[in-house]
């Protein structure tokens, strides 16, 4: 089956929503709200989500969505839920070529918080689903780090589209990757990539343009025949992953460089364009539960480019039990090859834990 008519609406619709999340950053009033878990939340996120809800929805209307924002606390803020809409509006009159191929009914400030409402699926084994993250990595984007905007389509609870905007790495496959990447990030010439995929037919990175999509380049991650010389990411922040298990994970591994910290799915990219090899996002809590939109279109693409992803245990990600990966713990990134060595490298670091 073909989804060329998938892929194309979530790389217009996501070019244009990380489109908007720039001027939201580069604009003085980004504005934050405090949701209950007490992570910042941007007027950036439930723009693009609205933004890309609508278009889905009007492509498809009835697929299903896993959103990560509600609109509960616009509809109580009316000065954020005004700028909101102004955002909004203006992002669909500068890209007319988006909204031409993929223009969703956003016609009033309501059907925008029903847009944004409209994220509210509880996932499941069957059916089509698209998992959302409108900005992932939001700490990021508050500090001028990485983030990303993304995008994934699953079909019966298999990862089969992934796009992915990453407005603050650079457009250059082949820029190597250091550790200033995660903190020193700007979105100036140069920078700004939009990575696609579709199961079976490869991945693609596009630098991110206004209207038209710019021509896809095929990306594959790099092999990797020594694994002491690899490269691994992790997340800057503590709380996301163990910073000591991923050094101990490391050490067993030869790897001596150090490692990479960037926050979103720009560590998914990163490694699917070979830039970088190993990713480690390992539980730090025994109650936590990965988002599916955090891993949905990430896997894809680098499962396309040539990779593998996998659980603390070796398991594969099951995308089919709701919003949550309750069945998995973690999640270790690598090339196909070298996936067991990694995946037996965790197990001994943390079974010396218990």
């Amino acid at each position: 089956m073909s989804y060329s008519k998938e892929l194309e609406t979530a790389l217009l619709a996501v070019q244009r929503a990380t489109l908007l999340t720039k001027s939201v950053y580069s604009s003085h009033a980004k504005g934050t709200l405090s949701k209950s878990d007490s992570s910042p939340v941007t007027i950036g996120d439930f723009g693009a989500q609205a933004l890309i809800i609508s278009s889905i929805k009007h492509a498809f209307p009835e697929d299903e969505i896993v959103g990560e924002e509600d609109a509960d606390d616009l509809r109580k803020d009316s000065k954020m839920r005004d700028m909101i809409w102004d955002l909004v509006q203006k992002a669909k009159l500068e890209d007319e070529e988006a909204e031409t191929k993929i223009g969703g009914p956003i016609k009033s400030v309501d059907d925008m918080l029903n847009a944004i409402d409209s994220g509210n699926s509880a996932g499941g084994r069957k059916g089509r689903t698209w998992a959302l993250d409108p900005i992932d990595g939001t700490k990021g984007f508050l500090r001028g780090g990485q983030y990303a905007v993304c995008l994934g389509l699953l079909v019966d609870g298999v990862p089969t589209v992934g796009v992915i905007g990453c407005p603050n790495l650079p457009v250059d496959d082949d820029a190597p990757m250091d550790q200033s990447i995660g903190f020193d990030a700007d979105d100036k010439e140069g920078k700004g990539v939009l990575f696609g995929a579709v199961k079976g037919e490869g991945a693609t990175s596009r630098p991110l343009s206004r209207g038209a999509l710019q021509e896809g380049k095929k990306i594959s991650m790099k092999a990797v025949d020594d694994i002491s010389q690899a490269t691994f990411c992790e997340s800057v922040e503590a709380g996301h992953s163990s910073h000591g298990d991923n050094a101990a994970i490391a050490s067993k591994l030869g790897i001596t460089k150090p490692s990479v910290r960037m926050d979103s799915q720009a560590k998914y990219c990163s490694v699917a364009r070979g830039a970088g090899d190993i990713i480690l996002r390992l539980p730090v809590k025994a109650t936590y539960e990965e988002k599916i939109w955090d891993h949905a279109a990430g896997v894809v693409i680098v499962r396309e480019a040539g990779g593998e992803v996998a659980d603390v245990n070796g398991k594969p990600l099951d995308f089919g039990v709701g919003r949550t990966l309750k069945e998995n713990k973690g999640v270790v990134t690598a090339p196909k090859a070298v996936l067991p060595h990694v995946i037996e490298a965790v197990k001994d670091v943390l079974a010396a834990k218990l």
